[in-house]
């Protein structure tokens, strides 16, 4: 479906109050600046603002690919043909690194960026949150492929495997940037870990809710 202006108008102020404010809280720090000063330097009201972002700390971590809840559900829910729910996460990751994918964090000024995040308690507390709203939705969606009943603890156990491979990347790419090394030398060194963090997930957990080819029965 095309995007009609309105829509296209939307996305645009939406990004720029993001992008406007970032500067903010990196130059400033996350609780120093206030919504009324984001919207000054965005030329746009306070009602605007809050019409776009009902909190400020959704001006850090809009609604988006690495800051959706479903992120690793849709990896999962997009799988190919006989791949399994792990190895279509790990794909995707790999394919982001590949790109330096924003999503990723590969990009210049990521480490002032997550400095300022690290020296914020509120986005702290919103990381945590998304981290855990993140393998919620993952468990629901492992559940759904595999069949499970819902006392069974395996979709939770194994969506907690599955997530940690991405927060270690995660982890790691934060500590690097805030070192200031380049986004490639980054990126070859996520793919080296994710290689090193494939085989510890285990052959079940490799395995786990496999989609059926066309040719097998379901």
């Amino acid at each position: 479906m095309t995007e009609s202006l309105r829509e296209r108008k939307k996305r645009a102020t939406r990004r720029h109050l993001a992008e406007v404010a970032t500067k903010l809280f990196v130059e400033r720090g996350f609780e120093a600046v206030t919504m009324a000063e984001i919207a000054e330097a965005a030329d746009l009201s306070v009602k605007t603002v809050y019409n776009y972002f009902v909190a400020k700390e959704d001006l850090v971590l809009p609604q988006g690919e690495t800051a959706s809840a479903d992120r690793l559900a849709a990896f999962v829910r997009d799988r190919a043909p006989g791949e399994s729910a792990a190895r279509a996460v790990l794909r995707n990751l790999r394919e982001e690194l590949r790109r330096r994918d924003r999503s990723v964090g590969l990009t210049l000024g990521y480490g002032r960026f997550m400095r300022m995040v690290r020296e914020s308690p509120t986005l702290l507390a919103r990381f945590d949150r998304l981290g855990s709203d993140m393998r919620a939705a993952l468990t629901a969606e492992l559940a759904a492929a595999s069949g499970a009943s819902p006392d069974d603890p395996v979709p939770r156990l194994v969506a907690a495997q599955i997530a940690w491979t991405q927060e270690t990347m995660f982890v790691e790419i934060a500590e690097r940037t805030a070192r200031d090394e380049p986004p490639g030398e980054i990126a070859a060194a996520m793919l080296d870990l994710l290689d090193a963090m494939e085989p510890l997930l285990g052959d079940r957990v490799l395995a786990y809710a496999t989609r059926p080819r066309e040719d097998e029965p379901k």
